[in-house]
């Protein structure tokens, strides 16, 4: 239903309006709750198979959505109705930004694909918050963090840290993102020392904390070999919990759709990032002999997509546009392709 009639329906809006249209519709129906116990019912299953403990929080189930989806924390218990066993809000930046200009959305159809040049548009981490502190979710909520684009690199932990300090008593854990192309410059703090110190600012905050919430880093799939043992190596040195593996891609080779759309800059997510992206997760886990924790995400459209990630090394996955091209019975496939493996 949802490819043959939906699917069409949302396809003839413009792609960032068909994002807020689908969840403001599904906003709705968790308000009702007549339409909620429906969507319930069709969406969700629960199996002690799918159930998973990784970097010290239970997951309901493996699969999460990724950044970018719930940016501003407003749809969190919406999306818990489709059967998610995580969500991962942001990326959220101390001050509010409105973002690159518009249209800056993409669908490449004949791909599968999306490319996209949002630039951190968010309202910014207090905003954020205070929509936090209304939720009910019961599945672990993930707090992406980024820098604000006026911030000059050489600044960039005063921001990191900020957000991190505010999201902290909200969250069950974090992911620094500093592999998104579209804040210039951001990728430059992908460097070892760099990311140490980002990094080294947050565990202190964290270490006078009652509780100890994971943080992970999120990379990008265009990092070469020797920059992945660089991560592999600083993750070992400084311990950070886990690794998100992976961002968006600047590589467009080989692609299907118009040039118009091929050519229009900013990252690249969908079914040609897949490759890559489980290309790097097994290339962690074999650099780590299989000791950090991964959050697989990249071009998974079906269950066989899934699996092939879990198979690679990831603990966790994460959804995004295969989520927007396949619609949410991808979720529950996903976790009948789980359980049907774990026999």
């Amino acid at each position: 239903m949802y490819k043959s009639l939906i699917r069409p329906l949302l396809y003839k809006m413009p792609p960032e309006k068909a994002h807020y249209f689908t969840a403001g519709l599904l906003q709705m129906a968790d308000k009702l709750g007549v339409v909620r116990s429906i969507v319930k019912q069709q969406f969700q299953l629960d199996d002690a198979r799918l159930e998973r403990n990784v970097f010290g929080l239970n997951f309901p189930n493996p699969i999460g959505l990724a950044a970018g989806f719930d940016k501003d924390a407003r749809w969190i218990d919406a999306l818990e109705l489709l059967g998610f066993g995580f969500i991962e809000i942001g990326t959220l930046t101390p001050k509010a930004q409105p973002g690159n200009d518009k249209p800056r959305l993409f669908r490449l159809e004949k791909d599968e694909a999306l490319i996209n040049r949002m630039g951190f548009n968010n309202g910014g981490v207090e905003a954020a918050v205070e929509r936090i502190k209304k939720c009910h979710h019961r599945m672990p909520l993930g707090g992406n963090i980024g820098k604000n684009k006026v911030t000059p690199n050489e600044d960039a932990v005063s921001d990191y840290l900020f957000s991190f300090e505010k999201l902290y008593p909200h969250v069950d854990y974090f992911v620094v993102n500093v592999s998104s192309p579209n804040t210039p410059g951001l990728r430059e703090l992908q460097g070892k020392d760099e990311l140490k110190k980002i990094f080294d600012s947050l565990f202190q905050f964290r270490s006078n904390q009652s509780m100890h919430k994971p943080v992970l880093l999120k990379i990008a799939p265009d990092l070469n070999d020797a920059q992945i043992e660089d991560i592999v190596a600083l993750v070992n040195e400084i311990e950070i919990d886990g690794l998100v593996a992976t961002n968006t891609t600047i590589d467009k080779n080989g692609l299907s759709s118009n040039v118009s759309l091929t050519d229009q800059t900013g990252g690249l997510s969908g079914k040609p990032v897949r490759k890559r992206s489980t290309e790097v997760i097994r290339s962690i886990h074999g650099l780590s002999n299989g000791k950090i924790p991964i959050i697989g995400v990249g071009g998974i459209h079906s269950p066989e997509d899934a699996i092939e990630k879990f198979e690679a090394g990831a603990s966790l996955i994460q959804l995004y546009t295969g989520f927007i091209y396949e619609g949410p019975q991808l979720i529950k496939h996903i976790k009948h392709s789980i359980i049907e493996h774990a026999n």
